[in-house]
């Protein structure tokens, strides 16, 4: 049995349950639950700290886990990224307050607090600067203002905190990281896990496009609707017209909707895919 470990609470839990559910599996119905067995697909849950999975993953205890990808460098781990899930998205960035540290540079020789160690002793590393890393858990914004460091390293969504706190951002983002599905390198067992979870990323990113376009205007038509590797066409009864289907990029099916209806297509219409597997 395949033994998965899924954030048990933050910002990653609902969205990787949700994923998950929408791939298929049995997911836990009490948030208090600390497993589920979906033995229909031969899968177990395990529900825990998200900081915790990329160390149980990379010893082996379990098979799979979501995670962010900020939390699984942090580790040191040797679990792999396999898959981005593309929810979870966050930029971790130096800040100081302004007056004192302006460049990359200037960040050798001075405290930085940090929530993240591991990534931030490996950047500073790759640019050949040493500086002492503090950790803190929770909000290190305040580290400056306390007198604990002078630098913070920490997620920016908006950089709204870090404005509240008298700080900006210093150099380019250490690190821009997603919910991730990390696995040991050389399992075999996972494939149909990434096949699902990719067929569920594939099912949000596009929807299925049909339309009616007159015989001699296709090509003007497939050229706005290429689909994923032809699109599909058939007669219609009425002399001298097709049905077209196609998927096409959920972001940009109005722009291309409008495009079809200018080269003659009509019945057009749009429906969401809820599953694949291409």
């Amino acid at each position: 049995m395949l033994r998965i470990a899924v954030p048990n609470k933050g910002t990653l839990s609902t969205p990787a349950a949700d994923m998950l559910r929408e791939a298929g599996y049995r997911q836990r119905t009490d948030p208090k639950d600390l497993t589920c067995r979906d033995d229909a697909n031969g899968v177990e849950f395990f529900y825990l700290r998200p900081r915790d999975i990329a160390t149980y993953v990379g010893s082996g205890d379990l098979d799979l886990g979501i995670t962010g990808r900020d939390l699984l460098v942090d580790a040191g781990s040797p679990a792999e990224e396999l898959l981005d899930l593309d929810f979870g998205g966050a930029t971790l960035r130096f800040a100081a307050r302004p007056e004192h540290v302006a460049e990359v540079r200037e960040l050798a020789g001075r405290r930085i607090a940090t929530a993240y160690p591991g990534v931030v002793e490996r950047h500073l590393a790759a640019l050949g600067l040493k500086a002492d890393v503090i950790r803190l858990d929770g909000a290190v914004e305040n580290a400056i203002r306390l007198g604990v460091a002078d630098v913070i390293a920490d997620v920016v969504e908006t950089g709204a905190t870090l404005r509240q706190a008298g700080l900006v951002p210093v150099g380019e983002p250490i690190l821009r990281s997603s919910a991730v599905l990390i696995g040991r390198p050389g399992n075999g067992t996972v494939n149909q896990l990434l096949r699902r979870l990719q067929g569920v990323l594939v099912a949000r990113r596009y929807v299925m496009l049909a339309y009616d376009v007159q015989a001699d205007r296709l090509d003007q038509a497939t050229a706005l609707t290429p689909g994923i590797e032809s699109p599909t066409v058939s007669p219609l009864q009425r002399e001298g017209w097709v049905a077209v289907q196609a998927m096409v990029l959920r972001a940009d099916v109005h722009r291309v909707m409008d495009e079809l209806y200018e080269v003659g297509a009509r019945a057009i219409l749009v429906t969401d895919i809820h599953a694949c597997r291409l």
